[in-house]
C-alpha cells in the first residue's frame, strides 16, 4: 500500500491529524523527554534521530495529532514490510504498523489515546490497508488496555526489536 494517500491530515472529531513538519521537531523532543515516554520508547535522543530521519523518507506517515485545537501526541504509520520484522512476517502484504504516544502529561491515561488511534486505524482500514497491527511492550499495561478500547485484538506475545511484545491487530 502507498502511503501518499495518508501524508495529509485528516479530522476525526475531536481529533485532527497534521503530517509532522520539521517546526514540530522541538515539541517532539521535548515529549520524547518526560518520563513516561521515556519508560516505553527508550533514549529519546535516539528517537528523535529516527523521527526526523523519516521526516525525509517516503516510507512513515507521521502525525501530530490534536484535540481541541491543541497538539498533544505524536503517531507513525508504516508498511509491515518496509522495516521486516519476524514478529510482523506473516501478517498480509499491504498491513501497517502504527506506533504513538500522547506527549502532554496531563491528558495521558483521559482515554484519548484509545479514542484518537481508532480514528487512526480506521483511516488506515478505509485507505485499503487488510489490517493495522500494534505492538506493545509486554509490560506495557496501560497502552495494551487503550489499544484493547480502540478495537485492537488479541495478546500473542512476540519478540519485538525493542524486546518481548504483544501483537494486536485492528480489521
Amino acid at each position: 500500500m502507498s502511503l501518499s494517500p495518508l501524508a495529509v491530515g485528516f479530522t476525526s472529531p475531536p481529533y485532527s491529524f497534521r503530517p509532522l513538519v520539521r517546526d514540530d521537531l522541538t515539541m517532539i523532543s521535548h515529549w520524547l523527554h518526560a518520563p513516561e515516554i521515556m519508560r516505553w520508547w527508550g533514549d529519546p535522543d535516539e528517537e528523535f534521530a529516527l523521527i526526523e530521519e523519516d521526516l525525509d523518507g517516503a516510507g512513515m506517515a507521521q502525525w501530530v495529532v490534536f484535540v481541541e485545537g491543541k497538539p498533544f501526541a505524536y503517531a507513525q504509520a508504516y508498511d509491515v514490510r518496509a522495516w521486516p520484522q519476524s514478529h510482523f512476517a506473516h501478517l498480509p502484504a499491504g498491513s501497517m504498523a502504527i506506533d504513538a504516544f500522547v506527549g502532554e502529561p496531563h491528558l495521558i491515561g483521559r482515554g484519548h489515546g484509545s479514542r484518537f488511534l481508532r480514528a487512526l486505524a480506521e483511516k488506515l482500514i478505509a485507505a485499503g490497508t487488510p489490517l493495522v497491527a500494534i505492538d506493545p511492550v509486554i509490560d506495557n499495561e496501560r497502552a495494551r488496555r487503550a489499544y484493547r478500547k480502540a478495537g485492537f485484538r488479541g495478546e500473542e506475545p512476540v519478540l519485538s526489536p525493542a524486546g518481548l511484545a504483544v501483537l494486536m491487530i485492528f480489521g
